[in-house]
Order: structure tokens, then C-alpha cells, then sequence
């Protein structure tokens, strides 16, 4: 056998050897990416819901039901931003595992994985140095968290997921053109790439850099850009460019990114440009610091150092320009995606942050792909532990910083330990002192909010609510009515409020008056649709009332004040077994609502109608209920006595409704007064009350 023949032998023996290896290779490092990952974000199986996400998961009702899944998609108003796929995967959700957070947080994390496992492919296609570091400092880099942790930033993992599976189908089906390939398959690629651009831009408009970093890819290659190139890649211009013109009007005139607040002259823009451009690649190679809510700076045009800033970014880009002969396209290249596909965010369109802050680090979620890239083919020429060093400090840090996101208390406890002048972070704060009931710390932090802005409208409105909530409606009206100064037809909150603190100090005609300006602010507001049919039944317009009342749990089935009011409206219209279904409906949500205790109680113990009278059930209602206002409510004291009465607890009924009488008469409500009288009279003759509508 001579040489020739022996060659020829082993040839594809050892192609067939190295096939399996290449294969295993790609495997394990591809498994190594994923459990860098998920050891990063370890700490989100622990962690619950933060800003936002009440709109998106918990308060949203268009994930209630197949109606809503329409709605998400037919309606731009349906959801705080329309990204229809971002609140499909959540309708998806919430039929899967409720409003349980664990699940949300983990398909964030699988997003997220999967979009630097697609990164990593992408760049091998690219056979651009250092592609696998790339992806795994991408996976693992702390300026992602805030996408990452934040269920809200589902639009930026779920976004990234399309936009690189795009990237590499069409990376794909352009390698089989260049090389002439005859098959007319290669078609198929084309199309799943500008429907997998499609799914992207759906989940958030950012990704309308695609065709614009596909052509600077082929420029990088080539050295040249060919018509052909552009004429494949109209189409996704094409979309691309609707569909973001498509956000920023939504973002202005739905999202309210628009008023004083947005009013930049161009150069200021062009300074707010610079200066976050710097920001941002800062973050990234310097991730120290980072903080949900970033100061505002202060633009003027006037200030010298500022210039500096957008000044020196024209200058990298006409120095890698210059020396691109020199050193190569990709600098040039990676630079100009990480400003193309910052430029939504850079100031020169309106986005609702702009209101608090000019950067944030979910900006540069994407972005952030072009710097990293560049510095992983550099870290490529130094000693493997170095790199290997960084990752693993990367990843400590992530795991640190998503500890931040472990509630909101720590979310804004942590932002204003780091930015004690945002006056956004003290409004927050404040409001979850709120919600665990620490009244007096809440106002604290609202009159700091209010030092820094004292023309903040949100925090006019929810100081005022605090007040509201401390009995002190009196000097709440001063904060509402600021508010209202400020800002008289565009927040429905205020209105809303208003009209409640109205309502409480039973002036009813001006309550009815700002609860329908609410509403006609926001014809999907339900606490005013709520309270506004209250406010009716007053006044006795039960029809309207009913109708109001409807129309809010049209809206939102579990809106449960809607429920408890229409059971009364229900009540006065003689419809007593529907009001007990929505009563049922209260206590089954709640079952230590005292008023809806008290109102259950006495249509079981007062009620005509025999066949749905429950003595023993109505005193064990209207105890509790005594028992959760600490026997200091006339109403529900009066309540209990009809309770005994209706069992022949008459002894019991008397003591207990001479308590209520004395109440009653202590807080000079006459009616009342009357009316506990007669039942006592009632009581004492041995006979039940009966409440005769």
C-alpha cells in the first residue's frame, strides 16, 4: 500500500473524530453559560414584585381572561405600553401559575439565558475573537439586573430573545447567498428573520436597530456597503420605523411624556446626549454604584464642562473613523451600535423617565452588546485568568445587586441611600410606609419629596391621601387642590381623591363633581366609577348608581369596594339575594372587612324575607365586626343588637344597643340616634327589628 492509499484511509477517519469533539465543546460551554447565569440570579427565587408591576401582573385585569388577550392586542390603551407580546407571556402566566412571583422571575431569567446563549451564536457566525466571554459578561454583567429582576423589563429580556435569533437567521440565509447556494430554501430564513424582527419590535420598539447593525456588519466584513444588502433589509426598515414612531406617540400622548418637564431645546438634548452616552459606557466598565433611580442633572447650555461631554463622544467616533485603516472597522463598529441602539434613550425623543431621570440602566440593556464585545476581544490577548477573574467578580456582583430587588422597601430603601434628592424615590418610599401603615414616617418622606419639588403633582395627591388616611381630611383638600392648581385635567388620581376626601365630610354635590371630571380624564378609572355610585345612591339616583357600579366591574370583576357598594345599591332596589352574592364576594376576598361583615349581618338578622334570614350567622359577623372596630362603631353596635334580637337574645340586644346609643349620641349623629332608640323600644317589647325598604 503506498503512501497515497494510506492518506487517503485515514482521512475521514479523522475528520470523524474531530466532529463529536467540536460538537461536545460547544455543549459544555454552552452549559457553562447558562449555569453562570442562573447562579448569578439565584436570589430571584426569593424575591416579589416592585415597581410597575402591579400594572403589568397583579392589577392587570386584561389577564384575566380570553377577553383580555384580545384586548392586549386590539386596544393600545389596554396596557400601560403596547408591547402585545410581552403581556401575552404574562397572560400566559397568570393562567399557569397565578400571580405567584417565582414563576415570572424565573421565565426572566430563561429569557435572559437564552439571549446570551443566541448572543454567544451569533458572534461565532461573526467569528468575531472572544465571542463566548462576550456573551458570558453580557449574562452576567450587574448593569442587566434591573432587566433581569424587574418582571416589569419582561420587554427587554423577552426583545433580546428575537432580536439575536433574528440576527442569526439572517446571518444564516446571507452566508448561503454570498456563497451562490442554487437551493431557493434559503428563503425560509429570510422570512423567519424579519417575523422573528417582528416579535422583537412587538416586545419592545428598540429593537428597530437590527437592520441598521446588520448593515455595519456587513460593512465591517466588507469594507463596503452593496444595494442588494439595503434592498433586503427595507422591509425591516420599514417596519422597524412604524412601529417605533408607532411607541413614541404612544409614549407622549398615552404614556404622558409630554409638558414642562420634556421641554428641551435641541442643544439641550444634544448635551443630555453626550453626557449619557458617557454615562452608560461608564456602568459598564465601572458597574459601581448602581441605583434604580439615577440623579437628574441639570442642563444648561451655558455651563462650559458640559459641552465637554458630547464633544468628546464626536471625537471617538471621528478618531475610530480615521483609523480605521489602522486598527480595523470593528471599534468603529462597536461604538456605533451601542450609540445607534442607545438613541431612543438619549434624550432627542420623550420618554416618561426623562420626568425623574436621563438614564437608567434598562436603557442599555441591548446597547450595552457593542462595548462588551470590543472589550471581550481585547480581554482575549490577556492571560486566561483574567478574564476568568472578572467573570466571576461580574457575577458576585450581580448576585449582589439583585438582592436590591427583594422588595419594594429595600428597592427604595437602596435608592435613597444612594440618591437621597430624588424626589420619585421618597414619593415610593412613602407610599409603602403607607401600605404597612407607618402613617407618620410616610408623611415624612412625602414633605422631603415635596422640598425638592414642591410642583410635584403625585406628591401633592399622595400627601394628601396620607392625611386623608389619618382622619385629617381637612388638611388634605390644601394638598389636593395644589395638585388640581397644578395639573387641572390630566391626573384622575387628584380628581379621585378629592371627591373620596369629599365624600367622607359628607359633602356629596362637589364629591359627584370631581369623580366625574375623574372619569373623564380616564373612562377606565374603577375606584371612581366605585365611589361615584356610592355618591348617587346619597343621593338616592339608584339607577345611576347601579349603572356606575356595573360599569367598574365590567372593568375589573375583583375590584372588591365595587362589589360591597353595588350590594347596597342592590339592596335598595330590593334585590337582596344578588346583594348577598356580592357581599359573599367581599368576605370570601376578605374576610376580616368589618363593613362588609356589619352589612352582611344585617341582611341576614333585619331582612323581611324570611327565607334568607340566618340569625346565628348574622351575630357571629357582626361580633367579629364589633370586635375589628373595638366596639367604637355605633353602626356595627347596632348592628350585633339586631343580631341577638333576630336569635331572642333580647337582654343581650338591649346592653348592646344602649352602647351604640351612647356612641351614637356622643357623635351627634340625630338619625341615628332616632333609629337605635326605636330598636331598643322594639327589643324591650320582645320583638326583632325589621328593615322595611
Amino acid at each position: 500500500m503506498n503512501r497515497r492509499q494510506v492518506s487517503s484511509h485515514h482521512r475521514p477517519e479523522k475528520t470523524a473524530s474531530l466532529l463529536p469533539s467540536a460538537l461536545n465543546r460547544k455543549w459544555i460551554f454552552g452549559l457553562l453559560l447558562v449555569l453562570a447565569t442562573m447562579i448569578a440570579y439565584q436570589q430571584t427565587w426569593h424575591i416579589g414584585y416592585i415597581w410597575d408591576d402591579n400594572f403589568h401582573i397583579t392589577g392587570n385585569p386584561t389577564l384575566r381572561d380570553l377577553h383580555g388577550l384580545w384586548r392586549i392586542w386590539s386596544e393600545v390603551a389596554a396596557t400601560p405600553q403596547y408591547y402585545p407580546l410581552v403581556h401575552t407571556s404574562f397572560w400566559l402566566e397568570y393562567h399557569l401559575w397565578g400571580l405567584n412571583p417565582v414563576g415570572y422571575h424565573l421565565v426572566n431569567v430563561f429569557l435572559h439565558t437564552l439571549a446570551a446563549v443566541l448572543l454567544w451564536r451569533v458572534l461565532v457566525r461573526l467569528q468575531i475573537p472572544g465571542a463566548w466571554l462576550a456573551s458570558a459578561i453580557f449574562a452576567v454583567h450587574p448593569v442587566e439586573v434591573e432587566s433581569v429582576a424587574w418582571i416589569t423589563e419582561r420587554k427587554n429580556v423577552l426583545s433580546a430573545a428575537f432580536y439575536f435569533a433574528a440576527a442569526l437567521a439572517y446571518l444564516r440565509f446571507a452566508a448561503m447567498r454570498d456563497a451562490e447556494n442554487p437551493s431557493r430554501q434559503r428563503w425560509y430564513l429570510y422570512i423567519a428573520s424579519l417575523a422573528l424582527f417582528v416579535f422583537a419590535l412587538l416586545s419592545k420598539t428598540v429593537a428597530c436597530s437590527l437592520p441598521a447593525a446588520l448593515l455595519l456588519v456587513g460593512w465591517w466584513k466588507t469594507g463596503r456597503l452593496r444595494w442588494k444588502d439595503v434592498l433586503l433589509l427595507l422591509p425591516f426598515f420599514a417596519v422597524g420605523l412604524g412601529l417605533g414612531l408607532g411607541t413614541v406617540w404612544i409614549e407622549q400622548h398615552q404614556v404622558g411624556a409630554q409638558g414642562a418637564a420634556w421641554s428641551f431645546t435641541f442643544t439641550q438634548r444634544f448635551l443630555i446626549a453626550g453626557r449619557a452616552l458617557w454615562f452608560y459606557a461608564s456602568k459598564l466598565f465601572w458597574p459601581a454604584k448602581l441605583t434604580f433611580i439615577y440623579p437628574r442633572w441639570d442642563i444648561s447650555v451655558s455651563s462650559g464642562w458640559q459641552w465637554l461631554f458630547p464633544l468628546a463622544a464626536v471625537a471617538v467616533i471621528a478618531t475610530l473613523w480615521w483609523a480605521r485603516t489602522r486598527i480595523g472597522r470593528g471599534p468603529l463598529v462597536a461604538v456605533l451600535f451601542f450609540a445607534g441602539t442607545l438613541f431612543p434613550a438619549l434624550g432627542f425623543v420623550n420618554i416618561f423617565p426623562f420626568r425623574y431621570s436621563f438614564v437608567a440602566d434598562h436603557f442599555q440593556y441591548l446597547a450595552g452588546v457593542g462595548l462588551i464585545v470590543l472589550a471581550a476581544a481585547g480581554l482575549t490577548r490577556l492571560p486566561r485568568f483574567i478574564p476568568a477573574a472578572l467573570l466571576a467578580l461580574l457575577a458576585v456582583l450581580t448576585w449582589r445587586q439583585v438582592g436590591i430587588y427583594r422588595d419594594l422597601e429595600t428597592l427604595w430603601r437602596d435608592t435613597l441611600e444612594k440618591n437621597p434628592i430624588s424626589w420619585m424615590a421618597q414619593d415610593n418610599f412613602a407610599a409603602v410606609l403607607m401600605q404597612k401603615g407607618r402613617l407618620d414616617e410616610a408623611i415624612a418622606h412625602l414633605q422631603k419629596a415635596l422640598e425638592i419639588d414642591p410642583d410635584d403633582v403625585e406628591t401633592q395627591n399622595a400627601l394628601g391621601y396620607a392625611l386623608l388616611q389619618m382622619g385629617r381630611a381637612e388638611e388634605s383638600f390644601a394638598h389636593f387642590q395644589r395638585a388640581l392648581e397644578i395639573e387641572p385635567n390630566r391626573v384622575a388620581a387628584v380628581h379621585y381623591n378629592l371627591g373620596h376626601a369629599l365624600l367622607q365630610r359628607g359633602r356629596v354635590d362637589e364629591a359627584v363633581s370631581h369623580l366625574q371630571r375623574a372619569l373623564e380624564i380616564d373612562p377606565s378609572y374603577v375606584p371612581a366609577y366605585s365611589d361615584l355610585g356610592y355618591a348617587l345612591l346619597q343621593k338616592g339616583r339608584v339607577e345611576e348608581s347601579f349603572a356606575h357600579l356595573q360599569r367598574a366591574l365590567e372593568i375589573d370583576p375583583d375590584y372588591i369596594a365595587a362589589h360591597f357598594n353595588l350590594a347596597n345599591t342592590l339592596l335598595q332596589m330590593g334585590r337582596v339575594d344578588e346583594a348577598i352574592s356580592h357581599l359573599q364576594k367581599v368576605l370570601t376576598t376578605d374576610p376580616n372587612d368589618p363593613e362588609a361583615q356589619k352589612n352582611m349581618a344585617w341582611v341576614l338578622a333585619t331582612w323581611p324575607e324570611a327565607r334568607i334570614r340566618d340569625g346565628a350567622k348574622a351575630v357571629e359577623l357582626a361580633e367579629r365586626a364589633n370586635q375589628l372596630t373595638e366596639s367604637r362603631d355605633p353602626i356595627t353596635g347596632a348592628t350585633l343588637a339586631a343580631a341577638y334580637a333576630e336569635t331572642g337574645r333580647f337582654p343581650d340586644a338591649i346592653r348592646t344597643a344602649e352602647v351604640a346609643l351612647q356612641l351614637a349620641t356622643d357623635s351627634g349623629n340625630v338619625a341615628l340616634t332616632e333609629l337605635i332608640r326605636a330598636q331598643i323600644e322594639l327589643y324591650r317589647s320582645g320583638h326583632p327589628f325589621r328593615d322595611i325598604r
